[in-house]
């Protein structure tokens, strides 16, 4: 089994890197969305992870949400999570990481919460 690549999109709006995911972030795709993430981090002041676009999340993809946020805080850099939909929140809730990770309802809400950190 190879790695999956994970489908995204990577922008940048007011100064804030936008990491839109898509589809499944699962155990088959969790190390690439983890790399992608950590570049996020590495190559940006503030992060807005999109997550509008995501049908699935398992405790893999949690795991890679949770490293790119602690690198992002270690580095005292903003990172929000955007549109989470109702399978995941679900998911963020039972780990009870939603009082843990910034989230906005929106993707423009996330853009304003991060610029303002």
């Amino acid at each position: 089994m190879g790695i999956q690549a994970v489908q995204h999109a990577v922008s940048e709006r007011q100064g804030v890197t936008i990491v839109a995911l898509q589809g499944d972030i699962d155990l088959e795709c969790s190390i690439e969305a983890r790399r992608l993430l950590l570049g996020a981090v590495e190559g940006s002041d503030r992060i807005v992870v999109d997550l509008s676009g995501v049908t699935l999340l398992d405790s893999s993809g949690v795991a890679s949400l949770l490293e790119a946020f602690q690198a992002a805080r270690r580095d005292g850099k903003p990172f929000v999570l955007a549109a989470v939909g109702d399978q995941a929140y679900r998911v963020l809730r039972l780990a009870r990481l939603d009082s843990v990770f910034d989230m906005a309802g929106t993707v423009e809400a996330g853009i304003r919460q991060a610029r303002q950190a």
